[in-house]
């Protein structure tokens, strides 16, 4: 196996965490799939159909037509297999200003690093240290298309740079990059008088990471991005002035073939993994959709599904809970997560925590996430 292989083992710990199943969906830049800021950590990695905030860049850049400030800025951390190591971990910052009440552009930037590594040939040799990365750069234009409902387009560059120096095998590994676009549309209702409460629908979409496959030697293997489906549905239950209650629940599958046996000699091998690696992009995304060998029972495995829940007091005081699962066969990522966030005037301060509820260690379980927000500018006006 190529040397530079073992770094995208640890960068994908998520996704390959040792497992007998041989059926799970791996992607290349996995990164791109863990949720950089708090608020949407703290109600089950969630955000396609949450409402707006200086972090929908990752989720849904829609949302950002229906912001309800001029301008903001998001920071966020995100500590990965802290209980391993200390320095590997998710950065983002991202900014978006509206240009009038019904447009809006973002831009924003994810840097995933893995620390600082040691290499060596043998124990008493010098060691070479390598600092493997990976990072992803976003610009969005979003547009409302009625006074509910809004659509946006982004483009993304990608590069992982999980390359070793070259050694004596000469091999030529190299950094690995690539351009993909994002898809979404939003859905925010009219608030409207119920019995006891107002109330507001939230619906979203978000087609995500399309883009041809990357490899990161030349002449090497091609690996998908992790095209994504995302959609979800939420309300809100604004009960008096000061205290609202908003519910989500979010659905997600990635749009990438599925590994199978494809010679029917009852092994997936290198015959078969030749054969997965000769689908494209384009044909891949859509294969996902009915090439589970087991039949709609596995594809409905391939789904992923949150539920998340915010409390909010007088916009100032926030209190988040939320619980996300996915199929034992397909990577078993179970847990839940709490989260709180706390604004001052214009500044935001969000922190979240994950408990995991599978067999199988989760990279950011028992692991503190904090971003902080910064709304600026006028109100603008939403209808």
């Amino acid at each position: 196996m190529r040397k530079f292989a073992l770094l995208m083992l640890l960068a994908v710990a998520s996704q390959l965490t040792a497992q007998e199943q041989n059926r799970v969906i791996t992607t290349a830049v996995p990164f791109l799939t863990i949720a950089a800021d708090a608020r949407a950590a703290g109600m089950g990695d969630m955000g396609v159909a949450t409402s707006t905030d200086a972090y929908s860049q990752q989720w849904n850049p829609a949302k950002f037509a229906f912001a309800e400030r001029k301008m903001g800025i998001g920071l966020g951390y995100t500590p990965y297999l802290e209980s391993v190591i200390k320095d590997i971990g998710l950065l983002q910052g991202s900014y978006f200003n509206k240009i009038d009440d019904n447009s809006a552009f973002a831009v924003s930037l994810r840097y995933f690093t893995l620390g600082e590594i040691e290499l060596r040939q043998t124990i008493n040799e010098p060691g070479t240290r390598v600092k493997p990365n990976e990072l992803a750069f976003d610009g969005s234009y979003s547009l409302k298309l009625s006074p509910t409902f809004s659509m946006s387009v982004a483009g993304r560059y990608i590069r992982s740079n999980l390359k070793l120096p070259q050694q004596t095998s000469g091999i030529d590994s190299q950094a690995a990059s690539g351009f993909a676009v994002d898809v979404s549309g939003y859905y925010r209702s009219r608030e409207k008088a119920y019995s006891s409460f107002d109330g507001r629908w939230r619906a979203g979409f978000n087609l995500a990471n399309l883009g041809g496959k990357i490899q990161y030697d030349e002449g090497g293997q091609e690996n998908f991005l992790p095209t994504n489906l995302k959609f979800g549905l939420g309300f809100d239950m604004i009960l008096d002035q000061d205290n609202t209650i908003a519910f989500t629940s979010e659905f997600s599958k990635l749009l990438v073939p599925t590994p199978k046996d494809f010679d029917n000699d009852g092994d997936i091998d290198g015959a078969d993994n030749d054969e997965y690696q000769s689908i494209s992009f384009f044909e891949g995304m859509f294969k996902s959709f009915g090439d589970a060998p087991d039949g709609f029972s596995e594809e409905l495995k391939e789904f992923t599904w949150a539920l998340g829940a915010e409390y909010v007091y007088q916009d100032s005081f926030m209190i988040r809970t939320g619980y996300f699962n996915e199929s034992l066969d397909k990577g078993a990522r179970k847990f839940f997560t709490l989260g709180a966030g706390f604004k001052f005037n214009v500044v935001q301060i969000d922190l979240s925590y994950l408990f995991s509820t599978s067999q199988i260690k989760n990279p950011l379980e028992n692991s503190l996430r904090f971003s902080l927000a910064f709304n600026l500018g006028e109100e603008m006006f939403n209808d």
